[in-house]
């Protein structure tokens, strides 16, 4: 079990990381918004987590808190990232399709410039050091924050998408103007879905910047937008599972095959490029419609006859 853990265990740590990082990008896919902008978010996660991990100034406060200090960590991430998102989110969001994702991806080209510019972030060296949480000596023990995490976002989306909330999100995805008309507020929502997933993305970067020890710019860049954009629409943009399966299966492969040398990213393409042509709603979607053409139909009873 134990060669087992150190062989896998931290792809495993990153396949669930993918998870969630595609669902940070299915709440604005939910309210019809096409937003690349969750490494933005993940980026500012990760460099609050460093900077109050590392830096001198929060000394005090780390030796009072003891490990209370990583959890203090999250809950800052996701407050600046909530923050950040609303400022960005209302006038951003005014845009649709392809120009919401050309704002989108400025924004975290935005903020990867800024964070090589700035002496807290560490410019183009980046952040190093960052300690271990909770005693933690290999890397597959971050399975214990990154899974509970997984499925209370995955609670939390199930019940979201079964409140008002989800409704309205649904509502606007496939008609805008007609949600609009039937006294839903688009703004407020695509807001809210906004919102919502660069806090997932800014607490998924702060619970990552110990994970990798180090934290720079190279975590928050357009290759990263492109990457999570893939788990979302290989694994299913309609479903919440989608960008769990697609962030698992994108992270797994290019790893399981890496005995093949240059060979795994020629196969890791194919996937992309058949799942996009033949799998339009996903693998998760593929695998509902397959579900429900297996189910058996029951016979539409005939009508009586009154003589």
């Amino acid at each position: 079990m134990n060669d087992f853990l150190s062989t896998y265990g931290f792809l495993m740590v990153t396949m669930v990381q993918a998870g969630l990082l595609g669902l940070s990008l299915y709440f604005p896919f939910q309210a019809g918004q096409l937003s690349l902008a969750s490494p933005g978010f993940y980026a500012l996660g990760g460099y609050t987590a460093a900077i109050m991990l590392t830096n001198p100034a929060f000394a005090g406060l780390r030796d009072s808190l003891g490990n209370g200090m990583f959890v203090l960590t999250w809950l800052v991430a996701a407050l600046l990232a909530g923050l950040l998102g609303l400022l960005v989110g209302v006038p951003a969001l005014r845009l649709r399709g392809i120009y919401l994702a050309l704002a989108t991806i400025a924004f975290v080209e935005i903020m990867r410039v800024v964070s090589l510019n700035l002496s807290i972030t560490g410019g183009a060296v980046g952040i190093f050091g960052v300690p271990q949480p909770f005693g933690f000596q290999d890397r597959w023990q971050y399975i214990w924050l990154f899974l509970p995490l997984l499925l209370l976002v995955l609670l939390f989306t199930r019940q979201m998408e079964r409140s008002r909330v989800g409704r309205a999100f649904r509502a606007i995805r496939e008609d805008e103007l007609a949600a609009d008309a039937m006294g839903v507020n688009p703004t407020h929502y695509k807001v809210m879905a906004f919102v919502i997933g660069a806090v997932l993305a800014g607490v998924v970067g702060a619970m990552s910047a110990p994970l990798l020890s180090s934290w720079n710019a190279r975590q928050g860049t357009f290759d990263a937008s492109i990457a999570m954009l893939a788990f979302v629409l290989i694994g299913g943009n309609r479903n919440l599972w989608g960008p769990v399966v697609g962030g698992a299966l994108l992270t797994a492969i290019p790893e399981l095959l890496r005995g093949l040398a240059d060979w795994r990213l020629v196969i890791n393409g194919l996937v992309l490029v058949v799942a996009s042509l033949y799998l339009p709603r996903g693998i998760v979607g593929a695998l509902q419609k397959l579900g429900r053409a297996r189910a058996p139909q029951r016979p539409t009873p005939l009508p009586e006859v009154k003589g």
